[in-house]
């Protein structure tokens, strides 16, 4: 018999291993394809119109009206909260002088009162005294918000200007940017405190599904293709609402604006690239018309963002640049309401490129627990061997006969694939998908990566299991049934 030291036994484990590192990569693979996504792995950043379309922090255009009186005010929202505002009056209010008066909400996100000063600003030195507050933190997050609670804070602010000595309590109404539209029309078809409604931005479709639309187009315009945009504009943002990450996914905005009675002002920017602005202004206007408001205009501004701004990158981009015009338009349309109702108007809604889709229900094999499942077993697949020997040497056992090459890269590429491909599409949500990064052949160079990394590991699995297979019939070879059981690993054969 053979003398020397036999090599240990890897074969029973090594193939199992590797036929759970197969299992997991096809899956990966899958997933990163049309039909599908790794999803439920983060929050979004724009649940609902894309979080921080309404910053404007940039300059003010002047006006021959003089600057703007700014009072620092606090009011009461919903649930007993405590809200912080700021109400900059027109130079003329000083004089005793009672106009109009606007109440401004923003898009998603934080909404601090700074986002929407400058735009305030100039509105009063239009004439109109307007109030921007801080949004609320109890209550709103990426993964949590009531537009119904956010309503009732709008109506508090409403009532607070009704009362200072710059307004006419019979002149103040509310504007709302993109998120901020759709809590506006829900507070105006509440109550008739509100005078009037203008909007900028709006959408008429759910959030989710505009959120869709808007990732679509923004990866569309940044020259990627193919399993990413399914991915993110797809599976994720279905898996987002399921897990209950995506607040308020499923809100209809059709109802409240069946309800709204005020006279409306309604604009869209020929550049919006994130409130589906064709179809959200044919939703509205058909909405308004089932409930018999005959006093609305529906305004296309050309050249100009979601949020009415300058653009540089045809509406792709987010400068706090307001045009020298801002406001203007919008100002006289508030002062003319104090001699008479505007009859129903309405400019050929702005183009879009493409069409948002309805967003059905994920089927079982997408399901969130299911995808968190494969998840995990991906994950526990591919660190296995190296989660073993940690635990191993923590208990201070032997060491185990060290891995394969193939199967430690199979592995270390697995892992990095699938938190890889978590991380990416996690990052893209949070940025509502404006910076995917450089993009090779239709693909983000990130997302090339980390489909090569999973290519690699299939292969690095495959040459391991070959091997282990090779093995396995070696040892056999050595000891043919009926000569005694094969060796134990680590155990050294005694000559014959």
């Amino acid at each position: 018999m053979r003398t020397g030291t036999v090599r240990p036994s890897r074969t029973r484990p090594t193939v199992l291993a590797v036929s759970a590192l197969l299992t997991a990569l096809l899956g990966l693979l899958a997933a990163a394809g049309p039909a599908g996504a790794t999803g439920g792995a983060g929050t979004t950043g724009g649940a609902g119109a894309t979080g921080g379309a309404g910053a404007t922090g940039g300059a003010s255009p002047t006006d021959a009206a003089g600057d703007p009186v700014p009072s620092r005010v606090d009011f009461t929202g919903a649930d007993g909260t405590t809200l912080h505002g700021l109400v900059p009056a027109p130079p003329t209010a000083a004089a005793g002088t009672r106009g109009p008066g606007l109440v401004m909400l923003p898009a998603a996100g934080p909404g601090p009162l700074a986002e929407l000063r400058a735009a305030a600003e100039t509105y009063a030195r239009h004439g109109v005294t307007t109030l921007v507050f801080d949004k609320r933190a109890d209550g709103y997050s990426m993964t949590r918000r009531d537009y119904g609670q956010l309503a009732d804070d709008a109506l508090a602010a409403v009532r607070l200007l009704r009362s200072r000595p710059e307004t006419d309590q019979d002149r103040v109404g509310l504007w709302g940017l993109s998120e901020g539209a759709w809590v506006a029309s829900l507070a105006a078809s509440r109550s008739t405190e509100a005078a009037y409604l203008v909007t900028v931005g709006a959408v008429g479709l759910t959030p989710a599904r505009q959120q869709a639309w808007a990732y679509r187009g923004y990866l569309r315009h940044a020259g990627v293709s193919g399993s990413l945009v399914s991915a993110l504009a797809d599976t994720s943002v279905r898996q987002l609402t399921a897990a209950g990450l995506f607040p308020e996914a499923g809100y209809d905005p059709v109802p409240a604006w069946e309800r709204v009675r005020q006279p409306v002002l309604a604009e869209w920017g020929t550049l919006d690239r994130e409130a589906a602005p064709e179809e959200s202004a044919t939703i509205i206007r058909q909405a308004l018309d089932r409930g018999g408001n005959t006093h609305y205009t529906l305004r296309t501004l050309p050249g100009v963002r979601h949020n009415l701004h300058l653009t540089g990158d045809d509406g792709y981009d987010r400068p706090d640049r307001l045009p020298a015009d801002y406001a203007a338009t919008e100002a006289a349309w508030i002062q003319r309401l104090a001699t008479g109702l505007p009859t129903a108007s309405a400019d050929p809604a702005p183009p879009q490129d493409i069409r948002s889709r309805a967003l059905d229900p994920l089927p079982w094999y997408r399901s969130v627990w299911f995808e968190a499942v494969a998840t995990l077993l991906c994950l526990t697949g591919f660190a296995g061997y190296a989660l073993t020997g940690a635990v191993r040497r923590l208990r201070g056992r032997a060491r185990p006969a060290a891995l394969p090459g193939a199967a430690r890269w199979a592995a270390l590429a697995g892992t990095g694939a699938v938190l890889g491909a978590l991380g990416y599409l996690l990052f893209l949500m949070v940025t509502a998908a404006m910076f995917p990064g450089p993009v090779l052949f239709g693909r983000p160079v990130v997302w090339l990566a980390v489909q090569l990394l999973a290519l690699s590991a299939l292969g690095a699995a495959a040459v391991a299991a070959v091997g282990a297979r090779r093995e396995r019939s070696a040892l056999a070879s050595r000891h043919p049934p009926g000569t005694g059981a094969l060796p134990r690993p680590g155990e050294r054969v005694r000559p014959g």
